[in-house]
């Protein structure tokens, strides 16, 4: 083991060293490799190339490792939610948000399960003591991927599309409404459904703003161009792949 691995070392932010981003990027691969079950000391460790000590010694422990992971989940989301362009349509922009959400739940699930908290059949996680906030919504990582959504909110209370409200309780509500269509999907409860984005999280989304005030054609052609856009954004994925 490195001398290297000296406790005044560490920092408040361990993925800023190198060694423990790789530790994370490994545990995220085992995660959607292997499930939960493989996140081990002993696995991590392996797999990143370092001593097990490494590992507690820049995490303290497994979940401590998880809540670095966690964090890292939010800042590839809000990497993600970068490349959905601001548009004239900020209800297209937050329904091309919501694809991309899904389509990063659906890469990784077991780190979806992680981000948002979630008890399921794939398992989960003992937290810290309410006193991390790195798991909350003043995770700074969190908020960094949130923020997206608040501003397009903004932006559409703004416009006049919906009714004068506080675009922070749209974008709660938004939120809810997208992570719980995911959280549904990845229980596989949409299974009678051919096209669960067609028949289940658009109409959905359309009635959301319709609720909120929008027009329900001008909705329905926002949420057609926010799938456009998506699809533009994966079409460039693809290209650069």
């Amino acid at each position: 083991m490195a001398s290297a691995h000296k406790s005044e070392d560490r920092s408040d932010d361990p993925t800023a060293d190198p060694v423990p981003e790789r530790v994370v990027q490994a545990t995220i691969s085992l995660l959607a490799e292997q499930g939960p079950s493989a996140i081990k000391a002993r696995t991590v460790a392996s797999a990143s190339g370092v001593s097990t000590m490494a590992v507690y010694h820049y995490f303290g422990g497994i979940a401590e490792l998880i809540h670095a992971v966690v964090d890292q989940g939010f800042k590839e989301l809000d990497k993600a939610f970068a490349q959905v362009p601001v548009t004239d349509d900020p209800l297209a922009d937050l329904y091309a948000m919501a694809l991309t959400t899904r389509r990063v739940a659906r890469e990784n699930p077991h780190l979806y399960d992680l981000m948002f908290g979630l008890s399921t059949r794939r398992a989960t996680y003992r937290p810290l003591p309410d006193s991390d906030a790195r798991l909350s919504g003043r995770s700074p990582a969190f908020q960094g991927a949130y923020r997206h959504l608040s501003d397009a909110c903004a932006r559409l209370v703004s416009c006049g599309r919906v009714r004068q409200q506080e675009p922070e309780r749209v974008a709660a509500q938004l939120w809810s409404f997208v992570h719980g269509c995911i959280t549904l999907e990845l229980a596989e409860h949409f299974v009678e459904f051919d096209d669960p984005v067609a028949q289940v999280l658009q109409p959905l989304g359309v009635n959301l703003a319709v609720g909120l005030g929008d027009e329900r054609e001008r909705a329905q052609a926002s949420h057609e161009a926010g799938a456009r856009i998506y699809d533009s954004i994966t079409r460039g994925r693809a290209g650069s792949a």
